[in-house]
């Protein structure tokens, strides 16, 4: 767990973070803490590295032996 919190941060985890903190102010300042729910897949994304990457949705292509 501590090594995939503190490895391979890209710029697409950055900016899930910055969305997250962002978002998160906003809710909290305004009182409409329904966003808060929007700040939190955000964060879950960027602390656990999922969501499309640097090379987008691709999905790997398995390889079969013929």
């Amino acid at each position: 767990m501590k090594k995939m919190l503190f490895t391979n941060w890209h710029l697409m985890r950055w900016v899930r973070l910055i969305f997250a903190v962002g978002i998160s102010y906003h809710a909290i300042a305004t009182n409409q803490y329904f966003f808060l729910l929007f700040a939190l897949f955000f964060l879950l994304q960027a602390v656990y590295n999922t969501g499309c990457g640097p090379q987008g949705c691709q999905v790997p292509q398995k390889e079969t032996d013929k």
